[in-house]
């Protein structure tokens, strides 16, 4: 059976999945903002990122300093094969329970 992955976390891998190779930090918070209009603060998004890579379902890697960053370097995430299974596994557990449900006024979900 597949780890089973909380809501933030699935909202986590997908901005990673969105991002490609331009997700980091500043950028998975923007993309859920801009996607969900919500705005984790960094410390709930790091907590989820290092749970994420700790389950093997995400993994970083450090790109260049830049004098932007006061020469600190961005940590690069990318969504591994098992987080990617994790998640389309969540998100289609979810379309079944949807299915066939009439949800506001009796229209289909």
């Amino acid at each position: 059976m597949n780890e089973a992955l909380g809501e933030f976390e699935q909202v986590v891998l997908l901005a990673i999945l969105r991002l490609a190779d331009e997700a980091y930090g500043a950028s998975i918070r923007a993309e859920i903002e801009a996607c969900t209009g919500r705005e984790p603060t960094p410390g709930a998004l790091y907590t989820t990122l290092d749970r994420l890579e700790a389950k093997k379902m995400v993994r970083s890697r450090m790109g260049e300093p830049t004098a932007q960053r006061g020469g600190r370097a961005k940590r690069f995430f990318l969504a591994t094969e098992k987080g990617s299974t994790a998640v389309i596994a969540a998100q289609t557990s979810y379309q079944r329970l949807l299915s066939g449900l009439k949800l506001l006024g009796g229209a289909d979900a």
